[in-house]
């Protein structure tokens, strides 16, 4: 009789505190899924030194992050990012954005909080550039670091017109040194499966300098009975010549007019005859590279063979693919163009050229950049 009083009773605490139970049931379900956050790869951005931090739960020890807006906490599944009290807090993903504030709480909190459900293979940046914290979730994500590394001297050769040709003299021996340097390192899957260098913010190595002569011996003149006439080429050239100059200039040829609408896109009218329609106009500062120099390869980020006409960018101010017509400083047209590599930031292109002396002459100059439809 006992026995079935207590059973009824049990009955009874269930029926009444049931919704109670499975609520606790649902918040610690919650609990587990968010801790399965410290597994994820999180990416710091935007310190004060320009570095990135890479957390991942292999790593033995939290680093130390001086920062107002967040700090680093180790768990014993791995890490998680904790957010102050009001901080600004803009969110990406899958192409969403969403604006929040965060209210003392770590990352995946804020993100479950959210109802935000990345999948397995995403990754969290945290940029700290701005004045609130910026969270990018995806499963591909690219961003600048800077580094310090030993940097070999370059070989730079100088033309002496006095000196007589075919010889050469070190004037300056080189030394390799110390630099600081822009690379851009891209993840994919929590993986890093690229790094390629951008800039060269300064460096210690010295050139060695080679001075080579350009000096010709004066030929005799030819005797009276050997002068022989010589008929001038009616187009300033040979007929071979001037195939190769007409190959040569090709998307080269200048501009002879432009066509803008109110839109800001418009036509191109070279000289050539050639039109080419644009959908908008951008001034940039434009340097030049070439393979062989620098560690640059002869493959661009595209998977293409770098060739005349191939254009260095940074992907966020110019996509890969872009299609451009690039006039420098000068009155040098660089003519047709594709963005087709990487290893700039910001507003610049680097151009490529064939030879290191043709960079070189180029140097830097502001550039108008059309994009063309």
């Amino acid at each position: 009789m006992k026995t079935l009083i207590e059973h009824q009773r049990l009955r009874e605490l269930w029926r009444r505190h049931r919704t109670i139970i499975v609520g606790l049931t649902a918040a610690v379900l919650t609990s587990l899924a968010a801790t399965g956050w410290a597994d994820s790869l999180y990416i710091i951005t935007g310190t004060d030194d320009d570095t990135a931090i890479v957390l991942d739960h292999e790593q033995a020890e939290a680093p130390d992050l001086s920062s107002q807006l967040v700090y680093v906490s180790n768990g014993s599944r791995g890490y998680d990012v904790m957010l102050n009290e009001g901080v600004s807090v803009v969110i990406h993903h899958e192409g969403a954005r969403m604006a929040t504030q965060s209210r003392r709480e770590s990352v995946s909190t804020l993100l479950n909080r959210l109802q935000l459900t990345p999948s397995p293979f995403e990754m969290v940046n945290v940029d700290l550039s701005n004045d609130g914290v910026e969270l990018t979730v995806a499963s591909d994500l690219s961003y600048y670091q800077q580094v310090f590394e030993m940097d070999s001297y370059d070989t730079v050769r100088v033309e002496n017109p006095e000196m007589p040709e075919g010889e050469e003299k070190v004037v300056q021996e080189g030394v390799s040194g110390l630099r600081t340097a822009i690379y851009e390192v891209v993840w994919s899957n929590g993986k890093e499966i690229s790094r390629q260098f951008v800039q060269e913010l300064n460096s210690t190595a010295v050139d060695r300098i080679v001075e080579y002569g350009t000096a010709r011996e004066e030929e005799p003149e030819p005797l009276p009975e050997e002068t022989t006439s010589v008929t001038e080429p009616s187009s300033g050239g040979t007929a071979s010549e001037s195939h190769r100059n007409t190959a040569a200039s090709g998307s080269r040829s200048g501009i002879l007019r432009t066509s803008e609408n109110a839109d800001g896109s418009g036509t191109l009218y070279l000289k050539d005859g050639t039109e080419l329609n644009y959908s908008g106009v951008r001034n940039m500062t434009a340097t030049a590279y070439t393979a062989g120099h620098g560690g640059v390869g002869t493959r661009t980020a595209s998977g293409t063979r770098v060739h005349v006409g191939t254009v260095a960018v940074d992907r966020k101010v110019i996509p890969l693919g872009t299609r451009m017509f690039i006039v420098a400083e000068g009155g040098i047209v660089y003519g047709l163009a594709v963005a087709e590599d990487t290893g700039v930031r910001g507003n610049k292109v680097d151009l490529y050229y064939d030879t290191y002396n043709q960079c070189i002459q180029f140097g830097r100059r502001s550039c108008t950049v059309y994009i063309l439809e």
